[in-house]
């Protein structure tokens, strides 16, 4: 027979220390993840469970065809992005970012493992999605005939460029793409990774939009 001693280490103090084992290998997983938007963000960012559940019946019409790698980054950008799965299209775009996620800074790289700056980056981003040739250097692409610049940010569509100044001797010093819902793909000194950009760090370095005029 258990004593109440026994009973009570088994009805009480057991669940309490495996409630505690999952919190830490939760916390651990999440700071795993190598994107800055986490489901647990993601959740607090989104409608109701119910209306997504419905909205996801709804928008799983158009996936016939795609391939296992077009429905993975699908699903998981369309998370990144706080957006529903319909609105990735792009996938050649989201495969091409998804390679690089993760890189370090480096300036003037072009190297996935030694890294990278994004003025390279996109460089190698526009001729490779786009079939377009751009310059790695952002004060270069500012003046280009071929870019017509706007500041409005009601007007930023996915593969638009912002441009970006850090002091008054560079006045376009960076770059970065505006993707969708106010995300960005960018290079900080932490590397290349999707950020906010609503965040004050690029509010303030924030000069113009740029968009490759139409060649027709």
């Amino acid at each position: 027979m258990k004593t109440n001693l026994e009973k009570y280490l088994v009805t009480a103090v057991i669940p309490v220390l495996f409630s505690g084992l999952m919190s830490c290998r939760s916390a651990s997983y999440l700071d795993d993840l190598p994107y800055i938007y986490t489901s647990e963000r993601y959740s607090q960012n989104s409608e109701t469970e119910n209306h997504m559940d419905s909205a996801f019946i709804h928008a799983n019409h158009d996936i016939q065809g795609l391939s296992d790698e077009d429905l993975d980054i699908r699903e998981r950008y369309s998370i990144i992005m706080g957006v529903m799965p319909k609105e990735i299209t792009n996938y050649k775009l989201y495969s091409f970012i998804d390679g690089w996620i993760g890189t370090p800074y480096q300036k003037e790289g072009s190297d996935q493992k030694t890294g990278v700056d994004c003025g390279h980056f996109l460089s190698l981003l526009f001729n490779e999605v786009y079939e377009e040739t751009l310059s790695p250097f952002p004060e270069k692409v500012f003046g280009s005939s071929s870019v017509e610049l706007f500041t409005g940010r009601d007007f930023l569509k996915e593969g638009d460029i912002l441009f970006l100044r850090y002091d008054k001797l560079h006045p376009i010093s960076d770059e970065a793409m505006y993707l969708q819902n106010d995300k960005i793909v960018a290079c900080t000194n932490s590397g290349l990774n999707i950020y906010d950009f609503n965040y004050k760090y690029f509010q303030l370095r924030y000069v113009a939009a740029g968009r490759l005029k139409s060649k027709k």
